[in-house]
């Protein structure tokens, strides 16, 4: 009897540890996350909800800094066309003002998607053209920077983007300070006609190419556009005054009354920090002339020969330069 009963209890013992290891949960795997929380607010970082009922003022600048800040090249596309649809309006909304907008964007110049530089183009084109003047300085370094930047989808964008300003304030852009001689410096940089650089490549058996379009499918293209801007540029720093009707009073006003402005002799820069030649300002067409002709005229009409050799689309641009330069455009 005792062997029978001890026989039993072991049974009854195997069997409850047999339902136990049946019942046992599955363990958690290593990378499990427990949902059964509850949130009252859900918060997404990087990102900008508008409602419909919001202050214009504020969605405009919200869209402002998206197009800066978002990392998505969709968002910021998205939100320069907001912007773009609100300075088209009939009644233009910009809370920040022309120079606000152009402080805070003018970095996307050099983005890497193409979306959002064309995006941009559209937006510049949709300001006032009077209100772009004043700012045409810093636009220049921006445009200087995107013009010697290694993509070359980004070199042809920026020369959308200074074929805009020579258009609405051309006189600006070619007298502002840095405006001609910089802006002829970086042209060289982009076709490679840089007169120095060209000998020394020259005397050691290289050659004076075009060095930032070589080893890309659209070189021909790349650089016949470069030249039709350059052209373009030019003919716009050689472009006549126009003359001022005569008037007798103004003339002697103009001799022996106090000026009228605050430091009317700014641009002798007695006073001021020296300025070095391709930061002054050239004001008016002979002085871009001249110092045109001490230090470009030679380079580019060498460069410009070779152009025409090549024939197609660039020997095409080479003679519309070739007329700028000659004031024939």
């Amino acid at each position: 009897m005792g062997s029978s009963t001890k026989k039993k209890k072991e049974k009854k013992k195997d069997f409850q540890k047999l339902k136990l290891k049946v019942g046992k949960a599955k363990p958690k795997a290593s990378n499990f996350t427990d949902t059964s929380f509850k949130s009252k607010s859900i918060v997404v970082n990087q990102q900008t909800l508008v409602a419909e009922s919001s202050d214009p003022a504020e969605q405009f600048k919200q869209n402002l800094s998206l197009a800066i800040n978002a990392k998505s090249d969709n968002q910021r596309r998205d939100a320069l066309a907001y912007i773009t649809n609100q300075l088209s309006a009939d009644t233009p909304n910009n809370p920040v003002g022309t120079s606000g907008v152009l402080t805070k964007l003018l970095p996307l110049m050099s983005d890497g998607a193409a979306s959002v530089r064309t995006q941009l183009l559209k937006l510049f084109r949709s300001l006032p053209p009077a209100e772009v003047g004043p700012h045409v300085e810093k636009i220049l370094m921006y445009v200087r920077s995107g013009m010697t930047h290694l993509s070359n989808d980004i070199r042809s964008d920026t020369l959308n983007v200074l074929e805009w300003v020579l258009d609405v304030a051309g006189d600006e852009t070619v007298s502002c300070p840095g405006g001609w001689l910089k802006t002829l410096n970086s042209f060289s940089s982009m076709l490679g006609w840089n007169p120095s650089v060209g000998s020394a490549m020259s005397a050691k058996g290289w050659t004076s190419s075009s060095r930032p379009t070589l080893g890309t499918k659209k070189g021909p293209e790349a650089q016949a556009r470069q030249i039709q801007v350059l052209a373009k540029f030019i003919q716009t720093g050689f472009r006549p005054e126009a003359p001022v009707p005569y008037n007798a009073v103004a003339y002697w006003d103009n001799i022996y009354c106090l000026p009228g402005m605050p430091n009317p002799f700014a641009y002798l820069n007695l006073f001021g920090t020296p300025r070095d030649e391709d930061s002054e300002m050239y004001p008016d067409r002979i002085s871009r002339q001249r110092v045109f002709d001490a230090k470009w005229r030679a380079a580019i009409a060498a460069g410009m020969d070779g152009a025409k050799k090549e024939g197609g689309t660039v020997g095409r641009a080479a003679a519309t330069l070739d007329k700028a330069m000659n004031g024939r455009l």
